[in-house]
């Protein structure tokens, strides 16, 4: 198949540039997997299509404020420094920007607790940096760092808790896993009562995740690598659910990746951790979920390719072309779907 065949018309201003009032008040699109039946509904009504014995999957990252802006020593030119990876020792990879203010032994600071030395320059063009400073690095971050928000987000984020979901744990992502974002805690515990078991996984999202597919034909895409944790618990959870006949329902691509890495390198769903560089689109064989809840993604990105893969490429563009005519909100803060 050729990326362009996951091209759709999408007029900027349904993008949406902040998140709703109150998180699980956004839109909720039901597709049916086989039917391509299309209810609409809120995402507080997700209660009412779960079934007693189902089992979501959760990805608990947790968002670095991965923004920083530093001020060069000697000549005060500021750079903003995104984070990308923890290399270990407190050297990270990251993008610097503007890159010639960056060259290797270039020192700059972040206010008075936090500083950097350039350690090396990449053949990519990111940079290896070396972080001091005096007391906890992350609650330091927390103090001088912004989100990193995709760059279809043009306005300022008021509170940044929005960008985490409210079960986030792990720190370490660069992006958050949008799909988590609808969830309230009461929610939750709605979802719970019903009987529908939660379980968690891991799974930084990288900013590869906004980068686009530049081949024509997708096949010959290279996905980015993101690090996973699929822990002991929700292994047996998974299991069990499968055992007794019931669904397996990733929220989010993150999680579905993850799954289903688990399940293509293990043969079977068992505790796991790694690096996947998985590339799910029309023609791969699910091997674990039976649910997804999900965003509207980027036109020609591997996310809606993702989705293609599971609900159908025609069903896909089908509803995209629903959610667009209903003027539902796309990406990040945007409306979600669940397919089942």
């Amino acid at each position: 198949m050729k990326t362009s065949d996951f091209y759709y018309d999408l007029p900027k201003e349904l993008i949406a540039q902040h998140p709703t009032e109150k998180r699980d008040n956004s839109r909720l699109m039901v597709i049916g997997r086989k039917s391509g039946e299309i209810k609409h509904k809120h995402f507080y009504d997700i209660v009412d299509e779960l079934e007693s014995g189902d089992c979501l999957v959760l990805n608990n990252t947790r968002v670095l404020p991965a923004r920083i802006y530093g001020v060069k020593e000697g000549t005060g030119a500021h750079v903003e420094f995104l984070l990308l990876v923890n290399k270990g020792d407190d050297v990270w990879e990251v993008i610097a920007g503007p890159g010639k203010r960056a060259k290797t032994g270039a020192r700059f600071s972040f206010g008075e607790k936090l500083s950097c030395e350039v350690v090396d320059v990449l053949d990519n063009g990111n940079r290896l940096i070396k972080f001091f400073y005096d007391g906890n690095f992350y609650a330091i971050l927390d103090e001088v760092g912004q989100m990193p928000l995709p760059p279809y987000i043009t306005e300022k984020l008021e509170d940044q808790s929005r960008y985490q979901t409210v079960y986030s744990e792990k720190l370490g992502s660069a992006a958050a896993p949008t799909a988590g974002l609808h969830f309230t805690n009461e929610l939750l515990e709605r979802i719970r009562n019903k009987g529908v078991r939660i379980a968690y996984v891991t799974l930084h999202v990288g900013l590869g995740t906004f980068r686009p597919v530049k081949v024509s034909e997708i096949s010959e895409h290279t996905m980015h690598s993101e690090h996973y944790w699929l822990p002991k618990e929700t292994a047996e959870i998974i299991n069990e659910t499968k055992k007794n006949g019931h669904r397996v329902i990733a929220v989010g691509t993150t999680s579905c990746r993850t799954l289903e890495s688990v399940a293509t390198f293990k043969g079977k769903i068992e505790e796991s951790e790694g690096w996947t560089d998985i590339f799910i689109y029309p023609g791969y064989e699910f091997k674990c979920i039976d649910g997804l809840i999900t965003n509207f993604h980027l036109p020609e990105s591997t996310l809606i390719m993702l989705v293609s893969a599971f609900c159908g490429y025609e069903n896909t563009m089908s509803f995209y072309k629903v959610a667009v005519d209903d003027r539902y909100r796309f990406f990040s803060f945007g409306d979600a779907c669940f397919i089942a």
